[in-house]
């Protein structure tokens, strides 16, 4: 720009760009304008490249900075990724490891199931069973309740019917015949008192007098009856009479015989000529045919009893077999009251209790059946 202006002022003549104020001095000063134009224009050109320079400097200064920026927003980017790609790295850890379990649980559930399914076909097997067994042993129980009430209603053992009864006539028969049939305590407990009952004695000959202490506390428990020893008509017969007579030399196995009486447990078989002890237990345990296991005496033993479905026999003379049978017939009677299956007055129960009672003091005694 300052060489067109130059150049300009070269070729035009100067009259017409400047008129002068004053004509004296036009002639002088046209030459120091023209120098101050000069001198102006060099400063301005300066000032021009120093703004250049400056402008240079400045943008190149911008430009480090905004690189500089740039760098480091790139660095944070890129700590900002790698933490990412930790976090993405343990995620897929934490997922891969949470589907490992997943598929392991899912297996042990499987796996439990199949089991559950196994036992409970297993259990429903064993149920089918046991619930033949049971309607087996029911379809038994109630043939013989049934027997047992026409038994009990039609004649008792105070007072049986021999016409109902033809055993009874032949008092010399035994109790169990040919074949040895087994006998729980209930059942032989009604043949034993029923054979025992075959020759009364004649009533005239005696004398009975009711007591009023014993007859009250039976008829407080016949308004109730129950199998529970804590009331005092049943503790008194166990002090008095239970007790005493199932009190043999070897305590363990009598406390075992109680306990099967009292549960009705207990199996009273005649003895074999070919049957042995059982294995479980010693022979010194369980006597033999000429040693009573519960006395421990050296007696001519006819018959064994087994307690429960232990499997145990033992072998016991026939003063022991008197006790014990005494017993059952006690509990068997008054099962038979609390079912109740016996109709009579509470009179004839009484004698009936009182009978029986007398049977097992005279069996502690030692006295007992020639049959036995």
């Amino acid at each position: 720009s300052q060489t067109h202006f130059e150049e300009d002022s070269q070729k035009e003549p100067a009259v017409g760009y400047w008129k002068p104020l004053m004509p004296s001095k036009g002639s002088k000063e046209e030459p120091e304008s023209g120098c101050q134009d000069a001198g102006s224009g060099d400063e301005n050109h300066s000032t021009e490249q120093r703004n250049v320079s400056r402008l240079r400097s400045s943008s190149v200064e911008i430009r480090e900075k905004g690189s500089e920026f740039l760098k480091e927003e790139l660095h944070k980017a890129q700590k900002e990724l790698k933490l990412k790609d930790k976090e993405c790295e343990r995620l897929s850890k934490v997922r891969e490891q949470l589907e490992q379990e997943l598929e392991e649980l899912t297996a042990s559930l499987f796996e439990e199931a199949h089991k559950m399914v196994r036992e409970a076909n297993t259990k429903q097997a064993a149920s089918e069973k046991q619930l033949k067994e049971a309607r087996g042993k029911i379809d038994m129980l109630q043939a013989e309740v049934t027997a047992l009430k026409t038994l009990v209603i039609t004649s008792t053992p105070s007072s049986p019917n021999r016409e109902l009864h033809p055993q009874l006539q032949s008092p010399s028969k035994t109790v169990f015949r040919k074949g040895h049939g087994r006998n729980k305590s209930t059942s032989s407990a009604v043949i034993t008192a029923a054979s025992q009952n075959a020759n009364p004695e004649p009533v005239s000959r005696e004398r009975k007098e009711v007591d009023s202490i014993l007859f009250a506390e039976f008829q407080s428990w016949k308004e109730s009856p129950t199998l529970d020893k804590s009331c005092s008509f049943l503790d008194r017969i166990y002090r008095e009479d239970v007790g005493p007579c199932l009190d043999f030399t070897k305590q363990e196995l009598s406390e075992l015989v109680r306990v099967a009486v009292e549960q009705n447990t207990l199996t009273i078989e005649p003895v074999a000529s070919q049957t042995l002890p059982a294995v479980k237990v010693s022979a010194e345990d369980c006597g033999g045919p000429k040693k009573c296991a519960l006395s421990g005496l050296s007696r001519i033993c006819k018959h064994r009893i087994m307690l429960g479905d232990s499997g145990n026999y033992y072998y016991i003379s026939p003063s022991c077999r008197a006790r014990i049978t005494a017993v059952c017939n006690f509990f068997t009677y008054i099962r038979y009251i609390q079912q109740g299956l016996v109709r009579q007055d509470v009179e004839l129960m009484y004698g009936e209790v009182m009978r029986l009672r007398r049977e097992m003091s005279l069996a502690k005694l030692g006295f007992y059946p020639s049959e036995m």
